[in-house]
């Protein structure tokens, strides 16, 4: 019995690196969907992310994709934003796309890249008809034809830093129409807090740390101790891979949770 089982395992990994594999060709062909975990990336530049590229960043994880501008499924390599191209480099979102994969050993991860730099709460607001919330649900759309949506990953709040007093109700409306109009209405959400470096961080900062006593499966990133890449604006490679980790280890502990009272 113990044989069969660890045998059955072996095949679900080696198909798993099959689907991947085949990822980067014509056509990408996606298990079922509950084995298809995938991950809406939203926010601005410090989720688009404006790492320098290293050679370690240019080795793609066997199970873990990106919905390309193409609406495309392709291994995910960074830099897998496309908001401002050449402005694009590490972000977070890769490696967390690792951390799940590796936790999850049976599923595949899929990334839907939708960040973009400089762009303020309003501008995400769900009321724009052909805004960055519109692109973000259209583009979730194609890629939930295939998967299921298991989170949703929020850094954002620089261009917010000055006016805070109205960004936790507009972040809830946010949250709560991605969850209504993607018929997930418990799906996890993680968001991260602002680099220790940027000078505007502490009312944003604390706004966003009390995001879980008004808003259900929602968890925080802790930015202690990240590092920038020298504008104090942006972290830097490094920090980006760690706060991937984090995000990561925020997001589990959510699925977990919710796993426990099913």
């Amino acid at each position: 019995m113990f044989i069969s089982r660890h045998f059955a395992h072996i095949v679900a990994s080696l198909a798993s690196l099959l689907i991947v594999a085949s990822a980067g060709a014509a056509e990408f062909k996606p298990p079922a969907k509950a084995k298809f975990k995938l991950f809406l990336l939203v926010g601005q530049s410090n989720m688009a992310g404006r790492g320098t590229v290293e050679d370690q960043d240019k080795k793609p994880h066997p199970r873990v994709v990106t919905l390309n501008k193409e609406g495309k499924w392709v291994p995910a390599v960074d830099p897998i934003h496309f908001d401002k191209p050449t402005m694009t480099g590490v972000g977070l979102g890769t490696t967390f796309g690792k951390v799940v994969a590796e936790a999850n050993p049976d599923d595949i991860i899929g990334l839907i890249p939708c960040a973009f730099g400089g762009t303020s709460i309003a501008q995400w607001s769900p009321d724009k008809p052909d805004g960055l919330y519109a692109d973000a649900i259209k583009r979730a759309g194609v890629a939930m034809k295939d998967g299921t949506l298991a989170g949703i990953l929020w850094h954002q709040g620089e261009a917010d830093s000055k006016k805070t007093d109205t960004y936790a109700a507009s972040v809830g409306k946010l949250f709560a129409a991605f969850r209504k109009d993607l018929h997930s209405p418990d799906v996890p959400v993680v968001v991260g807090l602002l680099g220790e470096f940027f000078a505007g961080k502490d009312a944003i900062n604390t706004v966003l740390s009390d995001l879980p006593k008004s808003i259900p499966h929602l968890a925080v990133a802790d930015s202690k101790g990240l590092e920038h890449k020298g504008d104090k604006v942006h972290f830097n490679a490094a920090a980006y891979r760690e706060f991937g980790k984090r995000y990561a280890a925020q997001w589990m502990k959510l699925a977990a949770t919710d796993a426990n009272k099913k």
